[in-house]
């Protein structure tokens, strides 16, 4: 049986989920392997995590380098999805999440 990936001009770029109020492009989806591995490596920072206070979502955010980041999202269940994307992006989209009503940002 063959498989077939997008075919040029089809590929779908990786989302946020909606209840994020920002949109980040460009986005790479990780797979939970590699994102927990990046994450707890001794050279990653933590810089800010957030939660959904109605709902138990939560948004941690990792410097991996100087450029890049790593967004951590956790559902209410617990599965968690990790994407990439460059420092300057997210930085640029944090004062949508600071001024988003539900969302609150914990100690780190």
């Amino acid at each position: 049986m063959a498989v077939h990936g997008p075919q040029n001009g089809d590929e779908i770029s990786p989302e946020l989920p909606d209840i994020i109020p920002f949109a980040l492009q460009p986005l790479t989806r990780m797979s939970c392997e590699l994102g927990l591995h990046i994450v707890k490596d001794t050279e990653t920072t933590v810089l800010g995590k957030w939660e959904r206070t109605a709902t138990s979502w939560m948004l941690s955010v990792f410097q991996v380098t100087d450029n890049t980041v790593i967004i951590r999202i956790t559902t209410p269940v617990g599965r968690e999805r990790f994407y990439g994307t460059t420092y300057s992006d997210l930085d640029a989209a944090l004062p949508s999440l600071a001024a988003a009503p539900y969302w609150e940002q914990l100690p780190n």
